[in-house]
């Protein structure tokens, strides 16, 4: 039984360990070197990435993106991040990771 109780700790752990690993190591607020307070790490040809933008121009968010395919500084800051995908979104210290409408208003406060 006590193994069983084991294992099912480590799979919990091993799912959510890019949450507990957030919230023991806080991304790196790089929105301090520009204005807005969201960056935008994306490339030209994601999909997702296209309506990541649309939703924040609808909803008037002001950000700054990074196409981590052409700027190096980007790239860098996308990996210090944990990206592993596109897009990845900074907000207020927050890490969006892939596309999530409602995440992205709430914490841009637009909803």
């Amino acid at each position: 039984m006590k193994k069983i109780v084991l294992i099912a700790v480590a799979l919990i752990v091993f799912q959510k360990w890019g949450d507990i690993d957030s919230f023991l190591n806080p991304p790196p607020d790089f929105s301090s070197a520009h204005e807005e307070e969201v960056i935008l790490y994306a490339t030209e040809w994601c999909g997702y990435c296209k309506k990541a933008r649309a939703l924040m121009e609808k909803h008037k968010i002001s950000y700054y993106e990074y196409d981590i395919g052409k700027s190096s500084e980007g790239r860098a800051q996308y990996d210090r991040l944990g990206g592993k995908g596109v897009p990845v979104i900074l907000i207020n210290g927050e890490v969006i990771k892939g596309y999530n409408p409602s995440k992205i208003l709430t914490l841009a406060g637009s909803t």
